[in-house]
């Protein structure tokens, strides 16, 4: 593992499976000291390597967040969370969804200092994004996972055909194609995120 510790971007695959698979802390480690780049682990221990986000991605990463983030300080309760956060799932994946939020009673289950590192908790709500370096298959894995491991609504973004699909635990999921919002419920009723300024990110693409 300390050969890995340094990774370069530029010469390793996307994915590493490595034997025997790293553990949390070693995971932990390698995250440190790659504090450019984004890891996930799968439950089979498959480490993933997210390159830094394009401009379009970035600004409406940044939009979806702000907007959970304006939505959580109209109530201040339970924790909204950046894309930069790691959770580590039943499963035992550590994965990183571009925006969540945690309610509050769950919140106040955690033990003291359990935000510290990656947090031994499935989010209530997560959002993925579509990016270019992405497949659209690999993201509707991961949100399978987010389902079964504990979160009670997803969406996924797919800006270049402005669609969001929607995912409920024991559901199909369902489409929603060329609106210019869409309406939390569960865990995030009452916020509405304004896709209309999600898709004005990707004006140049158009």
């Amino acid at each position: 593992m300390n050969t890995l510790l340094r990774i370069d971007a530029e010469t390793l695959p996307r994915v590493l499976v490595l034997d025997p698979p790293v553990s949390d802390a070693e995971f932990e480690a390698l995250c440190r000291e790659n504090d450019n780049l984004r890891f996930e682990r799968n439950k089979e221990g498959a480490v993933r390597m997210n390159p830094p986000a394009g401009g379009w991605t970035g600004k409406a990463n940044l939009e979806i967040t702000s907007q959970l983030r304006n939505w959580w300080v109209e109530n201040e309760r339970g924790s909204a969370f950046d894309s930069s956060t790691g959770f580590r799932l039943p499963d035992g994946s550590i994965l990183s969804p571009d925006a969540s939020y945690l309610a509050e009673e769950r919140l106040k289950k955690l033990p003291k200092g359990a935000l510290r590192g990656f947090p031994g908790i499935c989010p209530d709500f997560v959002v993925e994004l579509l990016s270019e370096s992405d497949t659209l298959r690999d993201l509707q894995t991961k949100m399978e996972s987010w389902m079964a491991n504990g979160a009670q609504l997803g969406w996924l973004i797919d800006p270049y055909n402005r669609q969001v699909v929607i995912y409920r635990p024991g559901k199909l999921p369902e489409s929603a194609k060329g609106k210019e919002q869409i309406a939390g419920e569960g865990p995030v009723e009452g916020f509405v995120l304004n896709l209309a300024r999600v898709w004005k990110c990707y004006q140049d693409y158009f």
